[in-house]
């Protein structure tokens, strides 16, 4: 008979919430970015390929706000959510990009907690902006 281990709610609850008071930031990454969630560990291993300071966009300077943790019963996962990203772009043109990195700012290595890939390549034309709706970074189950 093969062993089984499973993991709580609360538990997962309680290792996100121990860095929800963490400050967390966004950045946009260039066409050509693919993430590899082995090697992309840190900042400093992804940041080559940040796009760059311009037109309304600085690097390593968009912090999500108002970060909250709510433990799920329902779908037995941890959840971590931030409001909204708006991205908006003055005196030129944003990107193009095609994904962006999430990272904990306060952990001393930067580290890279995901990357949401949006499929497809924007640009943000000059006074417009571009909004990433409803975040949540889901902790499921650990085995």
């Amino acid at each position: 008979m093969a062993a089984t281990a499973d993991t709580s709610n609360h538990y997962k609850y309680a290792l996100l919430n121990a860095v929800a008071g963490h400050t967390f930031k966004a950045i946009l990454m260039n066409t050509s970015f693919a993430f590899d969630r082995d090697a992309h560990a840190t900042l400093a291993d992804v940041t080559a390929s940040q796009i760059a300071t311009g037109s309304g966009y600085t690097q390593d300077n968009k912090e999500l706000e108002n970060v909250a943790v709510t433990e799920d019963d329902v779908n037995d996962r941890a959840q971590l959510t931030c409001d909204d990203i708006t991205f908006t772009a003055s005196g030129g043109d944003i990107g193009p990009f095609g994904a962006m990195i999430i990272y904990d700012d306060t952990d001393a290595n930067d580290a890279v907690v995901g990357c949401i890939d949006f499929d497809t390549d924007y640009t943000i034309v000059e006074d417009s902006s571009f909004t990433i709706e409803d975040i949540v970074i889901n902790l499921g189950n650990i085995t």
